[in-house]
């Protein structure tokens, strides 16, 4: 699988990780529960195979663009019908 499918199927997954992640560390901090939504996500796109870990030249740059794909999906997320429920 190329980087760029496997970035986007990564990158689909977020709103199930930030779901599961808020019944599991409901409650913690927001920075724990980021930190742990961060990790397996980080875990899902990273490359399988240690030769194709040359599609990320950036590793801190990288995990901000992580970041932020997570923050957005928590505000979509509180802003939603889904926040009255948990």
């Amino acid at each position: 699988m190329n980087f760029l499918s496997q970035l986007l199927q990564g990158i689909t997954y977020v709103p199930i990780v930030v779901q599961a992640v808020e019944g599991l560390f409901g409650n913690k901090t927001g920075a724990n529960k980021k930190a742990a939504a961060l990790a397996f996500i980080q875990n899902a796109v990273s490359p399988t195979d240690p030769a194709a870990d040359k599609y990320i030249v950036d590793h801190d740059k990288f995990q901000d663009g992580l970041s932020k794909v997570i923050d957005g999906v928590v505000e979509c997320l509180n802003a939603s019908v889904w926040a009255a429920q948990h």
